[in-house]
């Protein structure tokens, strides 16, 4: 079997060694600019939902959203009905720096896919939201503690 898992983490890491590197100018630690991307993205947006978006657990989420809540870039604002419901927002801060984040992300797109016609792009856009359409049902259930079989 081809192992393009071991391929896609290659490629994950240095595009996130890469962001770290461009996004210190702007005080985003590792990995910080996909919650302030994905919270712009979607105002008001609860903790569980980014954790579904993001695929990274609670506890990462809780972390993120705080070390962000600090620096100025998000902010959390009650349910209007249910006040142990936070919903997520950016501030003014964070969406100064969204067209930065944008603009690197597109870089990175375009030096990714060079060499690549409009139809082989399409055809690997496919693919991968393909991969991470049957990975989402094992993330679901293990992240609701489910024991995988194997």
């Amino acid at each position: 079997m081809v192992d393009i898992l071991r391929e896609v983490g290659m490629i994950e890491r240095a595009l996130d060694s890469m962001s770290n590197i461009e996004f210190k100018q702007i005080d985003l630690a590792r990995g910080q600019y996909l919650y302030v991307v994905r919270i712009y993205e979607n105002p008001g947006i609860i903790s569980e939902q980014l954790s579904g978006l993001i695929k990274v657990d609670r506890t990462t989420i809780a972390r993120a959203v705080k070390k962000l809540e600090q620096k100025g870039f998000i902010e959390r604002r009650s349910d209007p009905t249910n006040k142990k419901i936070k919903h997520l927002y950016v501030t003014e801060k964070g969406k100064q720096i969204y067209p930065f984040i944008i603009r690197e992300n597109s870089h990175s797109n375009d030096v990714a896919l060079q060499g690549f016609d409009e139809q082989e792009a399409q055809q690997v856009h496919d693919y991968l939201v393909r991969i991470r359409h049957n990975i989402d049902h094992d993330w679901n259930f293990v992240k609701h503690g489910g024991k995988r079989q194997y």
